[in-house]
């Protein structure tokens, strides 16, 4: 299957001999969620972003960012991140044959997100702040210096990621009525009401923070953003009008879900439905569930933005315990069948 700018050019701003530094993202599962459906009273879909080639959705956007860099003639990239970016620019930077930096907040990013940034070969650079003041400091930097900045605040970014939308659109022969999606710098449900205008289509966007990071229901900043979903702990959103544009005329809303409701959803998926997704990710299921999506809505898509292995920390200390067994068949019989 081609990368997203191949299956999506003439959409994109991208011309036939333009450099495309692709790993073959997009195209990612739909899948329908029988018991979240009957548990939600409509039918609900979920969109599995977690199987792009880095583990979430910001390859789709991280191709077109890097393409561009390319084709600009850069030989560096850079981005602030809480993990899913800094991942994804490590990958596509090193396909690129790029330099790759990244800024992410000490002791605040998921384990598999900074596996992933070292083993590609990013320079890492733990900041002692938050993301918020990460992003500060990167803007100023690219302005100082010939290096692409990749965050969401680059329109290539936005680009890519409006692809989902279009993918969703064509499963679902736009019948759609609403988006569930998770917001922390609100890159994503920007790009998804882009593509969704694109491709004639206006569902109702709701946008799910986390309470201790919800700058956007609270309609002011939050100087110390904490809470569990990682990918999410952001105070001042970098696309904060565009996102509040998208919630509001498509009739949509932006609500908080606790760390605990967030919790619930996170083992609720990947019980019920077999879908192990990280904690932020399923901030968009437990937005359904706790706040419902409206009236006269009967199919929404949850979008599901990255893996659960992404991190393996927070599943562990959330998941069942591993039972000890002695080697012997009556020992076996009594771990899997008491």
């Amino acid at each position: 299957m081609p990368g997203i700018i191949e299956r999506y050019r003439e959409r994109l701003p991208f011309a036939p001999g333009d450099p495309v530094v692709s790993l073959q993202e997009g195209s990612t599962p739909l899948v329908l969620a029988e018991r979240l459906s009957e548990k939600a009273g409509l039918e609900v879909w979920l969109k599995l972003e977690g199987a792009n080639p880095t583990g979430s959705f910001k390859d789709r956007g991280m191709t077109c960012a890097v393409s561009a860099a390319v084709r600009e003639g850069a030989r560096a990239v850079i981005c602030a991140s809480t993990g899913n970016t800094a991942a994804s620019a490590a990958a596509y930077s090193a396909k690129a044959g790029l330099r790759g930096a990244v800024i992410v907040p000490e002791g605040k990013i998921a384990t598999g997100k900074l596996a992933q940034a070292l083993m590609h070969g990013a320079r890492v650079v733990a900041l002692r702040g938050n993301f918020d003041e990460a992003l500060k400091l990167v803007r100023e930097v690219v302005s100082r210096h010939p290096i692409s900045l990749v965050n969401s605040v680059n329109e290539y970014r936005i680009e890519g990621q409006k692809t989902a939308a279009f993918e969703i659109a064509e499963a679902l022969a736009g019948e759609l009525d609403a988006l569930c999606i998770p917001v922390g710098n609100a890159g994503n449900i920007t790009a998804y009401w882009k593509g969704f205008r694109e491709a004639g289509l206006e569902p109702r966007m709701l946008g799910f923070q986390a309470a201790g990071a919800a700058p956007l229901v609270h309609g002011r900043p939050v100087e110390h953003p904490e809470t569990i979903a990682s990918a999410i702990r952001i105070g001042n959103p970098a696309r904060w009008e565009e996102a509040m544009d998208a919630m509001t005329s498509s009739g949509g809303a932006v609500r908080a879900v606790t760390d605990a409701e967030i919790l619930a959803a996170y083992r609720l998926l990947a019980a019920s439905e077999g879908v192990f997704c990280e904690p932020a990710s399923a901030a968009s299921v437990a937005g359904l569930l706790v706040h419902g999506a409206g009236e006269d809505v009967h199919r929404v898509v949850c979008v599901l933005t990255g893996h659960g292995l992404k991190d393996p920390q927070t599943a562990l200390e959330h998941a069942g315990a591993v039972v000890p067994c002695d080697p012997e068949l009556a020992a076996i019989e009594r771990a899997v069948l008491e």
